[in-house]
């Protein structure tokens, strides 16, 4: 490049830098003017053009977007502008992808709302995140208890139930089950005991969202986050080879309570009979 267009290039780029400069500074006494008035919506709009046109300034500003963000979102829920409020959560966490109060924030708005599958999702993030973060431990112990019904606790702490399974999966795969299916698996107490057992190849299925993540986080403190196949989808939902590579010879699983016929655990496993499990010959 000549001498004089390189000149003309820097002076250029000078000139872009200097009112890329001067917005943002524009933006920002904007922002806390807005604050000082109690216009949240405004102040929200013009720290999302700074942090986008400055994304060095992040942690810099990050509390006082979190405080403008937090107090816009009251205003957007008090006048029921539900999809606005989401907008404005999702910019946000595109911001901070990895920010525990966000996170939490966006689950309380959720739960609020009786989205609790999805709240807890955003609770579990939080706590991921950052273990220590009492609100976000408090809010995700407080939805499971929604999520979660009594009697699953029970069989869990259930020990002479789960010594019956134990037995009765390590009887299967000694006598030459080889794969296991275990529908609902909950927190995942089944496909370990089979995996344990021997079973060469496991496979759970989990509906709810909640307990699909919590059976991860047990499977992985377990070290068998990659010995166990582990869906989030309905039994009904799974197919062969997609899911797994052909029938299984042993379905398992513990959904079988009060709620028997609520669950469709007898669609569920009419459908794994059928489809999923190997026939006696």
């Amino acid at each position: 490049m000549p001498p004089t267009n390189a000149k003309t290039s820097r002076s250029h780029r000078g000139r872009q830098e200097a009112r890329r400069q001067e917005l943002i500074s524009r933006s920002l006494q904007s922002a806390q003017h807005c604050l000082e008035d109690d216009d949240f919506g405004t102040a929200y709009a013009h720290y999302l053009l700074v942090l986008n046109l400055a994304p060095e300034l992040k942690a810099t500003v990050k509390e006082t977007f979190q405080f403008t963000l937090f107090k816009w979102a009251e205003e957007l829920d008090s006048l029921a502008r539900i999809q606005d409020l989401f907008n404005c959560y999702e910019q946000a966490l595109e911001l901070y992808p990895n920010d525990e109060v966000i996170c939490n924030s966006m689950g309380e708005h959720l739960f609020r709302m009786g989205f609790r599958d999805e709240a807890a999702g955003y609770f579990h993030k939080a706590v991921k995140l950052n273990p220590d973060f009492a609100d976000a431990k408090e809010n995700f112990y407080r939805v499971a208890n929604w999520l979660v019904e009594r009697w699953h606790f029970i069989m869990l702490n259930d020990t002479k139930r789960n010594l019956t399974y134990l037995k009765a999966i390590e009887n299967a795969v000694r006598s030459g089950c080889k794969s296991v299916l275990d529908i609902g698996t909950g927190t995942g107490i089944l496909s370990i005991f089979a995996k344990k057992a021997g079973a060469p190849y496991v496979y759970a299925c989990e509906l709810s969202k909640t307990m699909y993540k919590l059976a991860c986080d047990v499977m992985a403190a377990n070290n068998m986050g990659s010995e166990i196949k582990l869906f989030h989808l309905k039994s009904l939902d799974i197919e062969i080879p997609k899911h797994i590579p052909e029938r299984v010879s042993l379905v398992v699983t513990e959904t079988v309570d009060a709620g028997l016929f609520g669950e469709g655990i007898v669609e569920s496993l009419i459908h794994a009979w059928e489809h999923l499990l190997l026939q006696p010959k």
